[in-house]
C-alpha cells in the first residue's frame, strides 16, 4: 500500500480530537483516550525536511524569547550569539535538531510535547508559544512547548556538546549493524527494549519505535538482549531500519502534541501495530495484544508473535 492509499484510510474508521499546535490526534476506536509521547526520531527528521526548504540560506534576524524556563533555561546570550547569522544547514543528531549557522549551531529538543512551525506572515501568539526564530526579509520558525521540556542551546562545535558527544550511532546509519548490536548485547541481561531505547547504544529508538520493531522482529520485549541469537538480532536491525524509515515516510507518529514543521500532523499512527493497542487482536495472528511496564514505560507486544 502506497502512501497516497494510507492516508485515505484517514476517512471511514478513524476520527479527529482537538490536540496540540496544529495537528489532530489520528485515533482508532480502541485508542480514544488521550496519549503523551515525545517526539522521536522520525518526528524530528519530518520536522528537519519540512523547515529544510523553507529556511536554509536564510539570515536570523533576532531570537525572540518569551519563555525562557524552558528544560534548561534558555542563556541570555543565545539571541546575540545568533543575530545576523546566516542558516547553513539543518542537521540532526537523534532527537536533536541542530540549526547549524556560521560558526556554530543551535540544538533544538522537542522534549515531551514541542514542536517547530514555519510562519511566512506574522500569527497571532498561541498558548505556550515560547521562542520566535525571526527572519529576514520576513517568515520566523516557531517553537512551541507546552509542557516545557524541550531545550534551545548554542554549539560552537555540536558534536563535542554534553548532550550530543555520547551518543551512541544514527539507527539508519552504516555503523548500526548486525555485529555491533551483537557486540553491545553480548552477556547484557538488561531487556532487548531497554537496550535498544539506550542512547548510548542507538540513538533515536523511542518507545513508540522500539516496540513496533520488536514486533515486527518477533522478539519479546522482555527477552535478555544477551540471549538472542545472531539470527534473531538481525531481525531486530531490520525492524528497527524498517520501522524508523517507515515512518518518516508517512510524517511520524502522531499520538497528542506533534505536528511537522509545516503544522501538519504525522500518519505513521494508521500503521501502528502493537503500540497502545491493547485487549485489540493481533493483525497476524488474533491474539489479543499485551501490555506491560518496563522502566516506567508502556510496552505492548503479542504474547504468540513475540518470544
Amino acid at each position: 500500500m502506497n502512501i497516497a492509499d494510507r492516508r485515505k484510510r484517514l476517512q471511514a474508521p478513524f476520527h479527529t480530537a482537538p490536540c496540540g499546535g496544529l495537528g489532530a490526534c489520528w485515533q482508532r476506536p480502541w485508542a480514544a483516550r488521550k496519549l503523551a509521547s515525545m517526539p522521536e526520531l522520525p518526528e524530528v527528521e519530518t520536522t528537519r525536511r519540512g523547515l529544510e526548504r523553507l529556511i536554509v540560506g536564510r539570515t536570523i534576524e533576532t531570537l525572540v524569547v518569551r519563555e525562557p524556563r524552558l528544560r534548561w533555561r534558555v542563556p541570555q546570550s543565545l539571541p546575540a550569539r545568533l543575530e545576523g547569522k546566516r542558516i547553513s544547514s539543518l542537521g540532526r543528531r537523534g532527537k536533536y535538531l541542530l540549526i547549524n549557522v556560521t560558526e556554530g549551531s543551535l540544538l533544538v529538543h522537542l522534549g515531551m510535547s514541542g514542536h517547530l512551525r514555519f510562519l511566512a506572515a506574522p500569527e497571532a501568539l498561541r498558548v505556550h508559544d515560547h521562542v520566535d526564530v525571526r527572519l529576514v526579509g520576513g517568515g520566523c520558525v516557531r517553537f512551541n512547548d507546552p509542557r516545557r521540556f524541550g531545550s534551545l542551546h548554542f554549539a560552537a562545535h555540536p558534536e563535542r556538546h554534553r548532550l550530543l558527544k555520547d551518543l551512541g550511532p544514527e539507527p539508519l546509519g552504516e555503523d548500526f549493524t548486525v555485529d555491533y548490536l551483537a557486540e553491545t548485547s553480548r552477556g547484557r541481561r538488561v531487556a532487548i527494549k531497554q537496550h535498544l531505547m539506550n542512547s548510548r547504544v542507538v540513538v533515536g529508538v523511542g518507545n513508540i519505535y522500539a516496540s513496533e520493531a520488536l514486533f515486527r522482529a518477533g522478539v519479546h520485549p522482555a527477552h535478555a538482549a544477551g540471549r538472542i541469537s545472531r539470527t534473531r538480532l538481525e531481525r531486530v536491525v531490520a525492524g528497527v531500519r524498517a520501522v524508523l524509515e517507515e515512518a518518516i515516510g508517512l510524517g511520524g507518529t502522531t499520538l497528542r502534541d506533534f505536528v511537522g514543521g509545516d503544522g501538519r500532523p504525522g500518519y505513521f499512527k494508521l500503521e501502528l501495530r502493537v503500540y497502545d493497542r491493547e485487549g485489540a487482536a493481533c493483525e497476524q495472528c488474533g491474539t489479543p495484544i499485551r501490555r506491560t511496564v518496563q522502566g516506567q514505560r508502556a510496552s505492548y507486544y503479542c504474547p504468540r508473535c513475540q518470544r
